[in-house]
């Protein structure tokens, strides 16, 4: 097979947000609405570092574009983005609603490996599409097929899943992480491609998310799959091999 069988061409010009933030800032940049007012995560974890997002920061509302790759999705998170970096954080959690149901990790799709607490069944979670303000992302479509076809049996050491497109809150996780039932969770796009997380501070609280080495096992699996079909590693109807002919000048 080819030896590469993709190609990216990203340029992004943002202003660098934590550098740019009014002095002193308002008070909804410095964090209140998060329980936690002044203080900087200096912990050094495995994975990415996400901030869960203030009350009063939406990403996206029902009715609105927030399932679309648009440029209005980027812009307004960026100062958001800018006090996340700025803080010791490498994105924004964006919650929604009073219950803070988990949305997205930045422009990334938000993926939890849980065990469930009825059933004691291992489940792969991320928001539903429904109310139209999670991307509709293909890497998330990526996973979550993949994951269906091959995760709902055992792969050599890993537990089989059930996977679960629903609302869940920053409680639900709260008391996953409390009762020793959160896995992993990772982040799963364009940019990130499948990057775990190891650190989400919610109001004035780190969870600590367990890594295994540089990535949870199922992220590493899924990210594995889904890369050795891009590059051509692997035979797949998603990847199509493009063949070279010499043209003459």
């Amino acid at each position: 097979g080819p030896k590469e069988a993709l190609l990216y061409v990203i340029l992004a010009c943002f202003p660098d947000m934590s550098r740019s933030l009014a002095t002193p800032a308002p008070l909804a940049l410095h964090g209140a609405a998060n329980g936690n007012g002044h203080s900087e995560t200096k912990k050094e974890v495995q994975g990415l570092k996400l901030l869960a997002s203030n009350e009063d920061s939406i990403r996206a509302w029902p009715g609105g574009f927030g399932y679309a790759k648009l440029g209005a999705n980027y812009g307004p998170s960026l100062v958001a983005q800018g006090e996340a970096r700025a803080r010791g954080f490498d994105q924004v959690l964006w919650l929604f609603g009073e219950d803070c149901n988990a949305t997205e990790a930045g422009a990334s799709n938000f993926f939890v490996v849980w065990r469930n607490k009825t059933t004691q069944k291992l489940e792969l979670v991320t928001a539903p599409l429904t109310e139209r303000i999670i991307l509709e992302g293909v890497t998330r479509a990526s996973i979550l097929d993949l994951a269906r076809e091959r995760l709902t049996s055992p792969q050599g050491s890993l537990e089989a899943v059930d996977v679960v497109e629903r609302k869940f809150t920053m409680h639900d996780l709260l008391e996953a992480a409390d009762e020793g039932r959160l896995v992993e969770a990772f982040a799963a796009g364009t940019a990130f491609f499948v990057a775990p997380v190891g650190l989400i501070h919610f109001r004035g609280r780190d969870i600590e998310v367990p890594v295994q080495g540089e990535s949870g096992d199922y992220a590493k699996m899924l990210k594995s799959w889904l890369s050795n079909i891009m590059y051509g590693k692997e035979a797949h109807e998603w990847g199509v091999e493009v063949v070279e002919v010499e043209v003459d000048a």
